[in-house]
């Protein structure tokens, strides 16, 4: 395990992004590099700058997502935390913690708020959260983890009473990144973590119009297209990389048939790349792509299908008028 940091009497911290060994990480790269069409796994995004331009997306006005989500939960924030009856409320992917703070309110003024636990891969990211819902909240407890989904689920902290409940967020449409079977998997996982009686909240984008969704992942500014080159950055600083950004360029589309958004990173021209830490070397050809992420959009259906295969049952479907994005409230069952 990582190192535990109590930082007060109220905030805890632990650290254990370090766990995971760096000869299988290497070997994991090297593969999806070599391969074709070759990946980047998308956890590489969230450097210190790669966070930063993330919530600069989440406020761009084509980036819909965020706002919209935020706007389902201000309507129904009260109503999720009287079904869940949860005294503790953790967080998976957690972020800067902004649209937490509509549930922590919620929570508080129900008079059920005992602890926040949020759990995030960027540690950076956990400290300036939890530095400002301290300010926030000065009585509220808070244990935050730093760490991997895959690694580190069942490190996540015992409650405080053994009777209280849980609400576990996975928002954001963080589940979205997962291909099918990595995404069951996950949502078993989490349920492993859980007691029968936790609640789960799911944030999910729901298919839609292909042109509102070009506009999210394509926007004006250009944001995202530097957030997407940043990858190169981060591999470049973490495994002795040459990559040259301006030698790539962002494409982002809808995949009708998967319905799925994909990212991709485009090779302006014929080029060799070393990675030093890897000990590789890579012939990558005129217009050859790289995959970083995809953005799964999903229907209702495939929601349901997808918690019950982790043992979870559907208690509340809540949407926007749109209908653009979704939380699915679900019960261990």
């Amino acid at each position: 395990m990582g190192g535990g940091h109590q930082l007060d009497e109220h905030i805890t911290i632990d650290v254990l992004a370090g766990d995971r060994d760096p000869e299988a990480e290497r070997q994991e790269l090297r593969r999806l590099l070599s391969d074709r069409p070759r990946q980047i796994p998308s956890h590489y995004f969230y450097d210190g700058t790669g966070s930063s331009l993330f919530d600069r997306i989440t406020r761009l006005p084509e980036y819909y997502l965020t706002r919209t989500e935020a706007a389902i939960l201000e309507r129904n924030a009260a109503r999720i935390v009287r079904r869940s009856g949860a005294h503790e409320l953790v967080e998976l992917g957690s972020g800067t913690s902004t649209k937490t703070r509509i549930l922590l309110d919620a929570m508080a003024e129900a008079g059920t708020l005992q602890r926040y636990l949020p759990f995030d891969v960027s540690e950076p990211v956990v400290r300036d959260a939890i530095a400002a819902l301290a300010a926030r909240y000065p009585e509220l407890g808070i244990h935050a983890v730093v760490g991997d989904f895959f690694l580190h689920l069942d490190q996540i902290p015992d409650r405080i009473q053994p009777g209280n409940r849980r609400l576990v967020l996975l928002i954001g449409s963080t589940i979205g990144n997962f291909e099918a079977p990595e995404a069951t998997a996950l949502i078993r996982r989490i349920a492993q973590t859980m007691q029968t009686g936790d609640s789960f909240l799911l944030g999910v984008d729901l298919v839609k119009d292909e042109s509102v969704l070009h506009a999210a992942y394509n926007d004006t500014e250009g944001i995202t297209a530097r957030f997407n080159l940043n990858v190169l950055d981060v591999l470049n600083f973490r495994f002795g990389g040459d990559f040259s950004t301006c030698l790539f360029e962002h494409r982002a589309f809808y995949d009708r048939a998967r319905e799925r958004i994909e990212m991709r990173l485009v090779a302006l021209r014929d080029q060799r790349v070393r990675l030093t830490g890897l000990d590789l070397e890579l012939e990558i050809e005129a217009g050859e792509e790289i995959l970083t992420e995809i953005s799964c959009k999903y229907r209702r259906e495939v929601v349901v299908d997808l918690l019950s295969a982790g043992g979870f049952e559907l208690t509340d479907w809540l949407t926007d008028d749109d209908r653009l994005f979704g939380l699915a409230l679900a019960r261990r069952s």
